[in-house]
């Protein structure tokens, strides 16, 4: 169950698709009620502008009849007028027509009471011989209505024309497309709630109900920790592009640039490692090499089902494979020792056997053949390597190999003098060089014994060469094919029969590297291994 942070004090959770669903509702209605009202309004004015010329018409036509002008002229207008006006009003379905005389005084009216009296509105403009258009409040209530001129024959204004129609007959008008629109607004509101609502439902399973502020602080938590981690760590869509890449991961691999976006493959990265990254199959614990590192490889699917990608974890090895190392060459020297002890053992009884049958000289003889022997290599490896660390290491190798039954030798121009070495070479890249180097050998001159006539032998070389350490292990097994030899270095190549397993010669190659120099291949009676190590190092290569 994912960790929630923690709301702030005083204020309710609220989840963050609660929140949109909240403001999309208001939308939805402000969106809603804005369309009801404009469409509301187009429909009164396109009403209004339809009485207007409803009116209009009518006036106009009222204005032109003949009859109007004859009893325009008449000393009795009303008496013609009003009969007339009254079925037009029926007729043309206008709530008054009003004729009255150029001073405004009504000679007709629906209401007979009123002939007579003044008319209610403007006139001014009718009487210069236009039209007056407006909306005014008469006897009859608020209405919309006009007023035209009615001219005789030579265009003189003799009477005025009103007819107009009631704002409340406009409005009842209204009532069927305003009853449509607030059915569609009701409907659009409902289908943009239930649709809003669906929305932010799956919004809520995928933020598991948590605020906006809550989301924000746990991305913060989750950014910091993942830049924090000592291990590295990188997220892979489906696609195989880089989604994120914590400084772990960038410092174990070596990135350079921004690796968020580009896929994976354009990495440059050991193709082993990028083949077991966009595998099907997951890694678990694989041991890869970079450039200058061990890395152990972790990847899962995210996500059950069908993936949406692949998380990449990195854990720096390298100084655990080095301890590795150091830790076998050591429990070789206890071995070699516990083996020597017991030929020293054996040895010595033989030598108090002799002496107790009196056989003093064979006895003298027996234990200063085998110290002579044994100084003799201890001087031959100490005169000709002065070096602390590579004389024991190769006394402890001599011995561990002859325990296998492997003749380990040092060749006769060997020499390395006491603090030729600098000191930016450092110790463990030697013990890792050299031993790995001389163990690989060994595996291979035993494996090789059946075929080579004689002991299996080791022939070491160490001095310094043109400036350089050059340290050389030959070895009389079955060597390395041609086409092999761009796979040497490679993670997962051993001379033995178990191929797969070899890191031994990759951490040759990468201690080489590290410290500016190169390892070859070459062959004698067997496998040649060189490498070539630089005594100072330029700028460049530290």
């Amino acid at each position: 169950m994912p960790i929630r942070p923690p709301s702030p004090p005083g204020r309710l959770p609220r989840s963050l698709a609660g929140q949109l669903f909240a403001v999309q509702i208001v939308i939805v209605a402000v969106v809603v009620a804005g369309s009801v009202i404009l469409a509301y309004l187009t429909v009164a004015a396109r009403a209004r502008d339809a009485a207007f010329g409803q009116v209009s018409a009518t006036a106009h036509a009222v204005a032109d009849s003949p009859t109007v002008r004859q009893a325009a002229t008449e000393p009795d207008p009303t008496e013609v007028l009003q009969p007339y006006a009254q079925r037009v009003c029926a007729d043309a379905g206008v709530a008054f027509v009003t004729v009255m005389n150029t001073h405004g005084v009504r000679w007709t009216h629906p209401d007979p009471t009123q002939i007579g009296r003044p008319f209610l509105g403007h006139i001014e403009q009718a009487l210069a011989g236009g039209t007056v258009r407006e909306t005014y409040t008469g006897t009859l209530g608020p209405s919309v209505r006009v007023v035209v001129p009615v001219q005789d024959d030579r265009g003189r204004v003799i009477a005025l024309v009103s007819v107009g129609i009631r704002v409340q007959s406009i409005s009842r008008q209204l009532n069927g497309p305003l009853l449509v629109l607030a059915g569609v607004a009701l409907a659009a509101l409902a289908v943009g709630g239930l649709g809003t609502y669906l929305a932010n439902a799956r919004l809520r399973r995928h933020t598991h109900g948590m605020g906006a502020d809550e989301l924000s602080h746990l991305y913060d938590y989750h950014q910091a920790t993942l830049h924090s981690v000592r291990e590295g760590l990188i997220l892979l869509d489906r696609a195989g592009t880089v989604v994120l890449c914590n400084d772990a991961a960038r410092e174990l691999l070596d990135l350079e640039g921004p690796a968020e976006g580009r896929k994976f493959a354009e990495l440059a990265l050991p193709e082993a490692l990028t083949r077991s990254v966009l595998g099907a199959d997951p890694a678990h614990d694989e041991l890869h090499l970079t450039a200058d590192r061990v890395v152990v490889l972790n990847t899962s699917a995210i996500g059950p089902g069908p993936t949406l990608g692949t998380v990449v974890t990195l854990r720096d090895h390298t100084e655990l494979q080095l301890l590795n190392g150091e830790l076998d060459s050591v429990r070789g020297f206890s071995e070699a020792l516990g083996a020597q002890a017991h030929e020293a053992a054996n040895r010595l009884h033989a030598v108090v056997v002799l002496v107790e049958l009196g056989r003093y000289g064979e006895a003298v003889q027996l234990a200063t053949s085998e110290l002579e022997l044994a100084q003799r290599l201890t001087d031959r490896v100490v005169s000709a390597v002065s070096e602390p660390v590579l004389a024991a290491l190769l006394l402890g190798k001599t011995a561990e190999a002859a325990e296998r039954g492997v003749e380990l030798t040092l060749t006769e121009d060997s020499r390395i003098d006491d603090g030729v070495l600098p000191p930016e070479l450092p110790a463990r890249d030697l013990l890792t060089i050299l031993g790995n180097l001389i163990d690989n050998a060994v595996d291979a001159a035993i494996a090789n014994s059946a075929a080579h006539p004689g002991p299996p032998e080791v022939v070491v070389t160490a001095r310094i060469d043109a400036g350089r350490l050059l340290l050389r292990v030959a070895d009389t097994g079955a060597g390395i094919e041609p086409g092999e030899v761009d796979e040497v270095f490679r993670r997962g190549w051993s001379t033995k029969e178990e191929r797969g397993h070899g890191l031994g010669l990759a951490l040759v190659a990468q201690a080489a590297r590290r410290n500016g120099g190169a390892v070859e291949v070459g062959r004698e009676r067997g496998a040649v291994l060189t490498v070539r190590l630089p005594l100072q190092r330029s700028a460049a290569v530290q």
